[in-house]
């Protein structure tokens, strides 16, 4: 059998693989194989963290609108949860991200939206009167 001389494509491969890991220390950043154990690693760590993040900022959101708008008050039962069902009842096209932004800013604003949403709303089922 003839013999093969490997070309420069694996060499290549490596490079570029080293070039991502440069940062990393010790075997981790010479060594091929804990190279590509390594870059493997960091790629699903990066997705999975960057899941978590959207969760997490979604999770910061809601807090700021639910306490944005318990706020205001004081007499009645008004919460994230009911507020978000007359939003969409309502059919207007805010989402969470944009109305944490307002509950900030500007506090008069967002209790000017649950103003309006409430009176829409049927206030028979959120205070029990039949």
């Amino acid at each position: 059998m003839t013999r093969v001389k490997r070309g420069y494509i694996a060499r290549r491969r490596r490079t570029n693989m080293g070039f991502f890991t440069s940062g990393f220390r010790g075997a981790h950043s010479k060594e091929t194989r804990i190279m590509i154990q390594q870059t493997i690693r960091a790629l699903v760590s990066s997705q999975r963290d960057r899941d978590k993040q959207k969760i997490t900022f979604r999770r910061l959101w809601i807090a700021r609108i639910n306490a944005g708008i318990r706020e205001r008050l004081l007499y009645y039962s008004y919460s994230y949860n009911k507020f978000i069902y007359d939003l969409y009842k309502r059919q207007l096209l805010l989402n969470r991200k944009i109305l944490a932004q307002i509950a900030i800013s500007n506090k008069n604003c967002l209790s000017m939206i649950s103003n309006e949403i409430r009176k829409e709303a049927d206030w028979k089922e959120y205070t029990g009167i039949i």
